[in-house]
């Protein structure tokens, strides 16, 4: 069986294992169970904060043998098909690839005919800023009066860049940065289904780079279970990084205490050789100030991975 890379063998299945989205989470389970199903639905945030995952998992909600029901089996044709990409009726659609009037008038075209075996027919169209003015325009008709069978689910990353006419027409869900905490959690419980030998502190550590982003975590979690021979420590994930390690950012800082800025230089000199990433230490030296602050102020430790 070829290998899945982790951000896709975790990708969450149910609702329930969505990370950080509640607010979204709880609106479409209600909505569900209150038969208020929409037309259409515009999930905006940023990279890998679960849009198109929860795209997934609405769609199997809604064509799931035993639905709409807010807990699809995973286990029905119908369920299956979906997470293998291959339904009929739940189409995913590449904003970037398919931007033009000459896709949006065949895709209006084929939504005039009936799901071939599902409840509802499902469009799912990631990056949907991407179209082109024509293609929102052509998109508009649809959205207007579209058939009873007919959902639609647009994710973007640019909500800005979407005609105010086509976000008029949708329910809006912004989901939010996943917070490091959440991120650190979803990590540990990876790591022990895997059976990957790490510690806390370099789970840690990959959960702040991942910059409130689920599977950037995970991504840099796979590629660190490569780097690392056997357990992964924390010096593992600086090293595949190419980030500044504290005890670096501690000494700069104390060379500011002495009022020792050649040593900053010959220290900033050697890092760069070593080929560190100058916006990591930038970064990293923030942080490490803001959590002086945090600290100073009588913070707790919670607060460092926020």
């Amino acid at each position: 069986m070829a290998y899945q890379v982790l951000s896709r063998k975790w990708r969450p299945q149910l609702f329930e294992e969505i990370v950080g989205q509640d607010h979204i989470v709880r609106t479409l389970k209600n909505a569900i169970s209150l038969e208020r199903i929409a037309h259409a639905y515009l999930f905006a945030g940023m990279r890998g904060t679960g849009k198109t995952s929860t795209a997934r998992i609405l769609a199997k909600a809604l064509n799931c043998k035993d639905g709409p029901t807010i807990s699809p089996c995973n286990q029905c044709d119908n369920c299956q098909e979906i997470m293998r990409s291959e339904s009929l009726d739940v189409l995913e659609i590449d904003g970037a690839s398919n931007r033009g009037i000459d896709e949006i008038r065949e895709l209006r075209e084929k939504a005039r005919f009936s799901p071939a075996k599902a409840r509802f027919k499902i469009y799912i169209i990631d990056e949907v800023h991407m179209l082109t003015n024509p293609a929102f325009n052509a998109l508009l008709k649809i959205l207007e009066e579209p058939p009873p069978y007919i959902v639609f689910i647009f994710a973007t990353t640019d909500p800005h860049k979407l005609l105010p006419t086509i976000i008029s027409r949708c329910q809006r869900f912004d989901f939010r940065k996943i917070p490091t905490p959440k991120i650190l959690t979803r990590l540990q419980q990876i790591v022990e289904k895997e059976k990957i030998s790490t510690n806390k502190e370099a789970l840690t550590l990959i959960a702040e780079e991942a910059e409130n982003s689920m599977r950037d975590g995970e991504k840099i979690l796979d590629q660190t279970v490569s780097y690392a021979e056997g357990e992964i420590t924390e010096k593992d994930v600086v090293d595949i990084l190419g980030i500044v390690e504290k005890r670096y950012i501690f000494q700069l800082t104390q060379n500011i205490l002495e009022k020792n800025p050649l040593a900053n230089i010959e220290l900033i000199n050697q890092l760069l050789e070593e080929g560190r990433d100058p916006n990591w230490l930038i970064k990293g030296w923030r942080k490490w100030f803001r959590d002086l602050v945090i600290l100073k102020m009588g913070g707790n430790s919670y607060l460092f991975l926020s």
